[in-house]
C-alpha cells in the first residue's frame, strides 16, 4: 500500500493544455514557466503563430535568462495567418521548421517545461497534422512537463492530457471598441 501511494505522489511530467476561446492562455502558460523557473527548472517556450513582434512577456524571458538562464523563448510563426500578406505557404513551410525545433528539443533532456504557445492554432489551421502532434506527443519522455496552448485544441491532445483549463470568454473590451492595451493583450 505505502509503495502504491509512493508510486503516485513521484515526480512526473504533466501534459497540460490551455484552451477555450478567452482570453489568457499564453499568460497562463507563461506563468507556469515563470513559476517553474523560480523552482529551478529548466524552461523552453515555443511560440508557432507569434513573430516579428517584441511582446510584453518576451522581455520578461530575456530578463530571466539573462539573470540565471534556464529559461528560453523562441518565436518561431510568421506572425497572424488570417491576417497580412504572408502566403500560406510560408506559414507552413514556418510551421514544419517549428515541429522540427520541437521535436530535437523534446528529446534533447535540456529541459524541464516546454511550453508549445499556440500549437492547437497550427493544427486548427492546417499548418501541421493531428497526426504529427500525435507522433510529437508520443516522443516526450516521462519527466517533461509539456504545454500546449490556443483555441480549440484537437481532440488527440485532449484525450492524453493530464490538465485541461478551457479560458471562457464573458467579456472583452475589444467588443467594446477599446482597442488592445499594451502590457494586458501584448
Amino acid at each position: 500500500m505505502e509503495t502504491e501511494r509512493k508510486k503516485h505522489m513521484e515526480q512526473r511530467g504533466l501534459l497540460m493544455v490551455h484552451t477555450g476561446e478567452g482570453k489568457g492562455k499564453t499568460t497562463a502558460a507563461l506563468g507556469l514557466a515563470v513559476r517553474a523557473w523560480g523552482d529551478g527548472l529548466r524552461v523552453l517556450i515555443l511560440q508557432f503563430i507569434k513573430g516579428g513582434w517584441k511582446y510584453g512577456e518576451l522581455h520578461a524571458i530575456e530578463t530571466l535568462a539573462q539573470a540565471e538562464g534556464r529559461i528560453e523563448v523562441r518565436q518561431l510563426g510568421l506572425g497572424f495567418t488570417h491576417k497580412g500578406e504572408t502566403p500560406k505557404s510560408e506559414h507552413l513551410r514556418a510551421a514544419k521548421r517549428a515541429l522540427a525545433i520541437v521535436e530535437k528539443e523534446i528529446t534533447s533532456g535540456n529541459w524541464d517545461m516546454m511550453i508549445l504557445d499556440e500549437i492547437n492554432y497550427a493544427v486548427n489551421f492546417g499548418l501541421i497534422s493531428e497526426q504529427e502532434l500525435a507522433e510529437l506527443l508520443a516522443k516526450r519522455p516521462g519527466n517533461l512537463h509539456l504545454v500546449c496552448t490556443g483555441r480549440n485544441a484537437p481532440d488527440v491532445l485532449l484525450q492524453q492530457a493530464d490538465l485541461i483549463t478551457e479560458m471562457k470568454k464573458i467579456r472583452h473590451p475589444f467588443e467594446s471598441g477599446i482597442k488592445a492595451q499594451k502590457g494586458i493583450e501584448f
